[in-house]
């Protein structure tokens, strides 16, 4: 599974913090997530409070 973030992030960083391989940077304009390092583990979607990420088909 992928995920992405879409409209909605209130840069909380909760997805950033809960990154078991540190595939999410959170700056000024959002959270971004690296594809080439996400494992597709859900851990960031699970505990965005905003519910933000999605997971997208590949």
């Amino acid at each position: 599974m992928v995920y992405k973030v879409s409209q909605g992030c209130t840069l909380c960083g909760m997805c950033e913090t809960e990154c078991p391989v540190g595939a999410i940077v959170v700056t000024k304009t959002g959270a971004h997530i690296n594809p080439e390092i996400c494992l597709g583990c859900g851990n960031c979607a699970a505990n965005c409070a905003s519910e933000a990420i999605v997971a997208i088909e590949e």
